[in-house]
């Protein structure tokens, strides 16, 4: 149906008359006729009897009026929906309870009137395909390969190196040390189920156990945080490493301790991504809130090299 001469029906119901109708409309009053004829044509009756005082609705023509506002409503919301700044902000996150989750909160925080609608992708690759096709906005991801090397029109910038830590069962030998040294870790069994060969988190923890030979182990079905919790709480030889802002609550009775690591601190490289030609005005406010791109590791810090182009 032509919604043109669905909004040109609904102005000369409006006005009584067609030329009033054209004058609104900024056409002839013969284009006006040409409109409601079609419309006529392409319902099969007759809308308007016209009189001598103007255009009275038949009853059909009463009947369509109704439905004839809804369908130029049901217009407006749908190119609102894509109108710049009335879409939501759609952005990935690689899991709600770790840092660019945080990163994403503060943002809202200090914008709260920006619509977000945050997902979850499986890794980078998924991630950067989703921003090269326009399924989201941006995501929050390690990039293992240099800016100039992704896909044409995606663009990366680091926005936070984020601190790791080792996280204990009261048990273990390492329970009660304040901070330990990459150094100390060697030898202990770093157990990290999570970790799947080919993603962006494999590559960082595979350079970290190579650069300091550490023994990061990946084996056993992934069945999720808490049970993962659950065994380091009870075990006097396993441990893990998480992000220092990774949101993690158990049991009190688990006593866990989550221990710094320093000498040097190995830290999760996040940045952001999306497409160069996003025009989407809240994605301008997250850039802006997330700061100009890193140009230097902290001193005493650890990221892979990959990380430091």
């Amino acid at each position: 149906m032509d919604l043109d001469a669905v909004r040109t029906f609904v102005v000369v119901a409006d006005a009584g008359q067609f030329r009033e109708a054209a004058n609104e409309l900024s056409i002839t009053q013969q284009a006006v006729s040409k409109r409601v004829a079609a419309l006529e044509k392409d319902l099969g009756v007759r809308l308007f009897t016209r009189t001598a005082r103007g255009a009275r609705l038949t009853i059909d023509g009463q009947a369509f009026r109704p439905y004839a506002r809804a369908l130029l409503q049901a217009e407006e919301r749908a190119a609102a929906s894509v109108r710049p700044g009335r879409r939501a902000l759609r952005v990935d996150v690689i899991g709600r309870r770790l840092a660019p989750a945080g990163l994403l909160r503060d943002f809202h925080g200090a914008h709260p009137c920006v619509e977000l609608d945050v997902v979850t992708l499986f890794d980078a690759d998924a991630a950067i395909a989703a921003v090269r096709s326009g399924t989201i906005d941006a995501s929050f991801r390690a990039v293992t390969v240099p800016v100039r090397q992704l896909p044409e029109g995606v663009e990366a910038t680091p926005v936070h190196d984020e601190p790791l830590q080792l996280l204990t069962g009261p048990g273990h030998v390492l329970a009660d040390t304040r901070q330990v040294t990459l150094r100390q870790l060697v030898g202990h069994r770093i157990w990290m189920p999570g970790i799947v060969a080919g993603t962006e988190w494999a590559a960082y923890y595979d350079e970290l156990a190579a650069e300091f030979g550490l023994t990061i182990d990946p084996l056993g079905p992934n069945f999720g945080i808490e049970p993962l919790l659950d065994t380091i709480a009870d075990s006097s030889t396993l441990a893990t490493i998480v992000g220092e802002q990774t949101r993690l609550v158990w049991p009190a009775g688990y006593d866990l301790r989550r221990i710094p690591v320093h000498d040097p601190t190995p830290v999760y490289p996040h940045s952001l991504i999306w497409r160069a030609d996003n025009t989407h005005p809240a994605l301008t406010a997250l850039r802006d809130h997330l700061g100009s791109a890193l140009s230097d590791h902290a001193a005493g810090t650890w990221t892979p090299r990959w990380a430091q182009h």
